[in-house]
């Protein structure tokens, strides 16, 4: 199976510093010197899309633009990104959610795939009307999912459950292709969700010995379903020409660290109630020592930043070396990211990716479908483009 990578579109701003976001951050926290217009999207996504990503992923919370009506817009100046949504079940209906998937579909030739994100800070739920606490929303994004999954095979579905309830709900047209739902979490319950209903399990970057047991868990809580479950890992990357311009690139970001944000930033993530947040913030225990946690894993993205706090840093093959080993667990796709990510995403695909692509583990999605190069470098006119 050749690799599959995605990108990020950083809907919160963008910097060449490290812009906050994720778990624990308050509204109006996160942002950069770049600010998340369409424009700028735009040429990230459309970079991603001509390097041969095949999807990017948009975030959610309260600290970034919605993902759902940015990414509608960005569909509409890109061809053939796939954007990952990420959204959390509990802010809109099952049918709604299974109605707008399936529109999403349509308006944009079948380039929605779906991150499912429970929620792991009822602080945050609150802000939105969820008072559920965190194990009734993971038993609520079951009932959601249980729902959609009819909904979109065309079933007219009635349930009446702990949390959701609906009655002869059914679409009148049903999305082509169904969406693929990317799901994540490091608690006993989020693994039985993932098991029973994802088709990619997301797993942040830790070092490979942990990700081989999260993989090897959800294979067994996905067996007693009966199904299979694909895996993926969220990781920064900075690649550079060789290790030295890549560990410097590292330590500038990490230069840029005041000590009071850490400080902020970990007593704000200590309060968490995700489980995957705690592993992270295990791997630096907030100190700026010692960041290497695995060879070219390092951990300092973590120390100002929430949820996927890790990145692969080092030369092009180096980068190339760490990406097989996960590959060789298990991984299969990778949802990835670096400040600024219009730069680092050709540092990436122009640095790392061609030699992926010769050790036969990569290869562009133009090159899987014959003649789709040719038709993709002539001009092809579409909403959005001058």
């Amino acid at each position: 199976m050749t690799l599959t990578f995605h990108w990020f579109l950083p809907t919160y701003g963008d910097s060449r510093r490290i812009v906050g976001g994720g778990h624990g951050t308050p509204a109006g926290a996160a942002g950069g010197d770049r600010p998340a217009t369409i424009g700028y999207l735009t040429q990230i996504a459309r970079a991603a899309e001509d390097l041969g990503f095949v999807g990017a992923l948009t975030p959610t919370g309260a600290w970034c633009e919605d993902a759902w009506l940015t990414t509608a817009m960005l569909a509409q100046t890109t061809e053939r990104l796939k954007f990952l949504v990420a959204f959390r079940p509990g802010s809109v209906s099952p049918t709604l959610g299974a109605q707008m998937a399936a529109t999403f579909q349509r308006h944009s030739g079948g380039r929605l795939l779906l991150n499912v994100v429970t929620g792991g800070e009822s602080h945050e739920q609150r802000a939105y009307g969820d008072f559920l606490d965190k194990d009734a929303r993971y038993a609520r994004t079951a009932e959601f999912l249980h729902i959609v999954r009819g909904l979109w095979a065309g079933e007219a579905v009635d349930l009446a459950g702990e949390h959701l309830r609906v009655e002869g709900a059914r679409l009148s047209r049903l999305p082509d292709p169904v969406p693929e739902v990317y799901f994540g979490g490091s608690s006993p319950a989020a693994g039985t969700v993932a098991a029973r209903y994802s088709d990619v399990y997301l797993t942040w970057g830790e070092p490979p010995a942990a990700v081989a047991e999260k993989i090897g868990w959800i294979r067994a809580l996905a067996d007693k379903e009966g199904r299979r479950v694909r895996f993926g890992i969220r990781l920064h990357v900075i690649p550079r020409d060789t290790a030295g311009q890549a560990w410097a690139e590292a330590e500038r970001l990490l230069a840029g660290f005041a000590p009071e944000t850490i400080a902020a930033v970990q007593a704000g993530l200590a309060r968490s109630e995700s489980e995957g947040q705690r592993r992270m913030l295990a791997l630096h225990g907030g100190s700026t020592a010692d960041l290497e946690i695995s060879p070219n894993l390092w951990a300092g993205i973590g120390l100002v930043r929430g949820g996927a706090g890790t990145a692969l840093v080092g030369s092009h093959t180096e980068v190339a070396d760490r990406i097989a080993e996960y590959h060789a667990l298990g991984i299969d796709e990778f949802v990835l990211s670096g400040h600024p990510h219009l730069e680092e995403a050709y540092w990436f695909g122009e640095g790392v990716l061609p030699l992926l692509q010769a050790r036969g583990l990569w290869t562009h999605p133009l090159d899987e479908t014959p003649g789709a190069r040719d038709t993709a470098t002539a001009e092809t006119p579409f909403a959005g483009r001058n």
